[in-house]
Formats: structure tokens, C-alpha cells, sequence
């Protein structure tokens, strides 16, 4: 999909830049890039635990969904926020949009299915109960390395040109209110975890305040390490 062109952009348009079409949409890479980890690892993290141990099941049964809620609210502020604006925008851009709403819809079901199979298994951490949450896990991560593929290729070209920069961080602080006080040091962690070894120190930088960043050595990075160590297994 090719975005369309605006001479909306130029020096001449008197509206502050937040406020003109166009936008970065990076940070939805970063954001793509833990649902895709986070959703590739969890059946493997679901298989891996030892039938009966059930100490293991709620730990790794409480990290499926808390990554299973934050999909699910990442995916409803686009469909609030997003899809009608390209449509209306970007009227070629329709089938995209579909295409994303219906992806939507099928991760939504299997979302639910998911939420459906986690008490039993929590409870009895049996062999059986394990395997029929790992199949749900792997059908929302196959469904879902789909949808951010596309939407990367057909929808966020567009979104960059004909979305305002003030329109595009409303995504970011809709998600970012879902996400309760006491874990955002931890949604930091993992959020680091994707961003490339080398560019974290910029990354904090450029998105996080300087007191944050110092929470962020003092506190935050030795908590998210043992939270980790927690959720994977590791000693």
C-alpha cells in the first residue's frame, strides 16, 4: 500500500508539527517486537513445566495472562484509535483495514479460549491441561506473527503519513494507562529485553525522563532481572 501524498507537511502550514499529518511509528516496532518474543516463548514455557507442579503452573499461567491482557488491550486501542482514521484518510487502505479488523476478531476468540483454559490448568497442573493451554498459546502466536507482519507492511507506511504525531502518542498513553503503577518498572524490562543491546542506552534517553532512568539503575533493573528469572525458571 502506497501512503498517499500530503502537502499538508510543508513549512508553510501554521499548525504546531504534533498537529500535521505525520508521524513516527516506530515505537509500534518495539512494541511488535515483545509480543512477538513474549508470544513465541510461552508455549515452550507452558510444555516445560512438570506435571503436578502446580507452585510453576500459577507462575507461568500469571505471565500468560498478564501478556494475553496487554495484547488484548494493545489490539482494542487500535481499533478505537486507529483503523476508522485510515480509513477515512487513506480510503485505499480499506482492505488493510479489514484485513487488521478481522485479525483482530480471530485473536480476540482465541484470547478468550485461552483465558477459558488457564484456571483448570492452574489448579490441577496436569499433563492434559498443560497441553490444551499450550495449543490455545500457539494458535494466538501463529495468528498473531501474521497480523504484525502485515500490519508493519500495509498499514503503518500510511499511518506515518496521514496521522498527526498527536493522534499517534494517544495509542502510546492509552496503552501505557493500562499498565498498573507497580509493574511499569517491570514492562520496562521487558520492553529493554527487544530493543538491540547496543541502542538501550539512547532508547532510554530519548523516552524516559532522567529520574525515570535513574529508577530505572537503582530499582528497576535488579527487580525486572529476578521477575524474569522468576517467570523462566532460571536460578
Amino acid at each position: 500500500m502506497t501512503p498517499p501524498t500530503t502537502s499538508a507537511t510543508t513549512d508553510r502550514d501554521p499548525r504546531p508539527h504534533a498537529e500535521r499529518p505525520g508521524c513516527d511509528t516506530s515505537d509500534m516496532l518495539t512494541i511488535h517486537a515483545l509480543f512477538r518474543r513474549a508470544f513465541t516463548d510461552l508455549p515452550g514455557l507452558v510444555r516445560g513445566v512438570d506435571d503436578g507442579d502446580t507452585a510453576r503452573a500459577t507462575t507461568v499461567a500469571a505471565h500468560a495472562l498478564e501478556v494475553a491482557d496487554a495484547l488484548h488491550h494493545h489490539h482494542t486501542g487500535e481499533d478505537e484509535l486507529l483503523w476508522d482514521r485510515l480509513e477515512q484518510r487513506a480510503p485505499a487502505c480499506a482492505l488493510h483495514v479489514g484485513r487488521m479488523r478481522a485479525q483482530h476478531a480471530a485473536t480476540a476468540e482465541q484470547l478468550h479460549a485461552l483465558h477459558a483454559a488457564v484456571p483448570a490448568w492452574r489448579s490441577s497442573a496436569s499433563a492434559a491441561d498443560r497441553d490444551r493451554l499450550a495449543e490455545h498459546l500457539e494458535a494466538v502466536r501463529d495468528t498473531l506473527l501474521t497480523h504484525l507482519g502485515d500490519e508493519e507492511t500495509a498499514v503503518l507506511p500510511t499511518a506515518s503519513t496521514v496521522m498527526t504525531q498527536r493522534e499517534w502518542g494517544a495509542l502510546h498513553e492509552r496503552g501505557m494507562a493500562a499498565v498498573p503503577r507497580e509493574r511499569l518498572l517491570l514492562q520496562l524490562g521487558w520492553i529493554l529485553e527487544v530493543v538491540p543491546a547496543d541502542e538501550r542506552a539512547g532508547w532510554l534517553r530519548a523516552n524516559l525522563p532522567l529520574p525515570a532512568r535513574v529508577l530505572w539503575r537503582l530499582v528497576g533493573r535488579r527487580r525486572f532481572a529476578a521477575h524474569r528469572a522468576h517467570v523462566y525458571g532460571v536460578a
